[in-house]
């Protein structure tokens, strides 16, 4: 287990703050670790800073993770990883598409030669947007509070995606199944990194399981193809006791 003392909190959004630590330890934008609260239990979280200055992105989206968010300056942190198959880094133009929190684990990506796709429920909600240029930045909001109202997939199919050389996917599951029924012919080889419960981070629980595929080992990022053929994904997933249950 790691002990980090946390160097600033900053608060993104109204639901979601990014703690930095400092870690001189090498993790791959896309891999993630879990995140332990003392008496409150771990959460798998992705690193949406890479560098020697690390970060962990919050949402609040349960005790655990409400807890987190409880944390400020001089607080310490604890976790063990890094676990996961991380982004394949390309040199070239990127799309970068992401829904709400799902934007975490793509900031580790963004740089001058990224467009961006930034979706959320509403504007307040939107995460990272700041980190394009202006010109290369696209939102989409569900309630229409900024930019299309709709979702990312609904921008994609607008746009000319050759020019790209890497495309980057991070977001709701449902947003992601969208996406890759559109690329799955088109960009196979485009990138997502994909969430389901998870316990152990290991692979020794199978609780993230998708198709045959651990997401904690073989993924969380997988490419468009193999998402393609994950046949449970967007349909069926297992809930946190173990019981398979429709995908909402």
């Amino acid at each position: 287990m790691i002990r980090a003392r946390i160097n600033n909190v900053r608060h993104e959004t109204p639901s979601v703050n990014t703690l930095t630590f400092t870690w001189d330890h090498a993790v791959q934008p896309g891999q993630f670790a879990m995140l332990w609260m003392p008496g409150y239990g771990e959460i798998p979280m992705s690193f949406s800073s890479t560098g020697k200055e690390k970060a962990f992105t919050v949402k609040n989206y349960g005790l655990t993770s409400s807890k987190v968010l409880e944390l400020v300056d001089g607080d310490y942190i604890y976790f063990r990883g890094p676990y996961g198959r991380g982004y394949t880094e390309r040199k070239g133009r990127s799309l970068i598409i992401g829904g709400g929190s799902g934007m975490a684990s793509l900031r580790p990506l963004i740089n001058d030669d990224s467009y961006g796709i930034v979706s959320a429920k509403t504007r307040s909600e939107l995460l990272f947007r700041h980190m394009f240029h202006e010109a290369s930045l696209m939102v989409a909001t569900d309630d229409g509070s900024e930019g299309v109202k709709g979702f990312p997939v609904d921008i994609l199919k607008d746009m000319d995606i050759s020019p790209f050389k890497n495309i980057y996917i991070c977001g709701p599951e449902m947003m992601i199944f969208s996406i890759v029924k559109y690329l799955a012919d088109k960009r196979p080889e485009a990138e997502a990194s994909l969430e389901r419960s998870m316990k152990c981070g290991i692979g020794v629980c199978d609780s993230c399981s998708v198709s045959g595929f651990q997401l904690c080992r073989d993924g969380p990022v997988f490419s468009v193809g193999e998402i393609a053929n994950m046949k449970e994904y967007g349909h069926e997933k297992l809930s946190f006791s173990g019981r398979r249950v429709p995908v909402t």
